[in-house]
């Protein structure tokens, strides 16, 4: 069995992940972290830190789905005691995760993934496919109103693989210098190019459109996820396959095959 413990229990996202390890027959949840409490099984403590949990119980992976503010802290500390982390809390650069992963224990792997679903995985890769072919590239995403920072990270990793696709290439559409004065901002951020534009809104969890355009045409590319148990089968798969790796991975596609 795959001892799991998991950081953020309490909120929507540490939620689904506990009822999804509970039923898994290869893996259980020992233990969860969260200062705000939680309500686990009488013999599945909560812990207020991680340092409590590795001090109170014995877990082979911990699965974060917590705050950008905390979740490099959490993760610094479960991957310098040897134990392998599956994040899903978006918000860190590819500079703190190389930065993490280079201070873990030995053996220690850290699997970060902006995204858990397939389909926003296969969103990426068709993404990455038709990027050579068009002048022109958007990211709109779409999520509920209570999440924490924007851009999300899928829009970032899509705009990110859009601009390794095309050689670097920015996109050729209007940019800032159309933006009305006063009203800066409405081109959306440039990463690596590619602008990106973020909508908050009740009524979403998670949805994301990739925009292509060139002479006389348009590719869009969407992907929608209207619940939480969508991303379970990734997060699953994630803590199936941390313990036979090591070092920094980055996307579920590595582990889908």
């Amino acid at each position: 069995m795959i001892k799991v413990a998991v950081s953020g229990c309490a909120g929507r996202m540490g939620t689904a992940v506990v009822d999804a390890v509970g039923k898994a027959e290869d893996m259980e949840v020992v233990c969860g972290i969260d200062p705000h409490g939680a309500e686990l099984d009488a013999a599945q403590p909560v812990f207020a830190s991680i340092a409590e949990a590795l001090e109170g119980a014995t877990f082979d992976v911990l699965v974060d789905f917590t705050q950008p503010s905390v979740v490099a802290d959490n993760v610094r500390a479960a991957l310098s005691a040897g134990v392998d982390c599956v994040v899903g809390t978006t918000g860190m650069s590819n500079q703190v995760l190389e930065e993490l992963a280079a201070a873990a224990a030995p053996g220690a792997c850290l699997f970060y993934a902006p995204n858990f679903t397939t389909g926003a995985v296969l969103m990426m890769e068709f993404a990455k496919a038709a990027a050579p072919y068009f002048l022109e590239a958007e990211v709109i995403e779409f999520h509920h109103c209570n999440k924490k920072d924007a851009p999300s990270g899928t829009a970032v990793r899509t705009a990110q693989i859009i601009a390794e696709a095309r050689g670097g290439r920015a996109s050729e559409a209007p940019g800032r210098e159309t933006e009305m004065e006063g009203m800066e901002g409405a081109r959306g951020a440039l990463v690596e190019g590619v602008p990106v534009h973020a909508v908050r809104s009740m009524g979403y969890v998670a949805s994301q459109e990739v925009m292509f355009g060139s002479l006389g045409q348009t590719l869009t590319i969407r992907h929608d996820s209207w619940d939480r148990t969508s991303y379970m089968p990734g997060v699953l798969l994630g803590i199936r396959s941390v313990g036979a790796r090591e070092g920094l991975i980055v996307g579920l596609e590595n582990f889908m095959s």
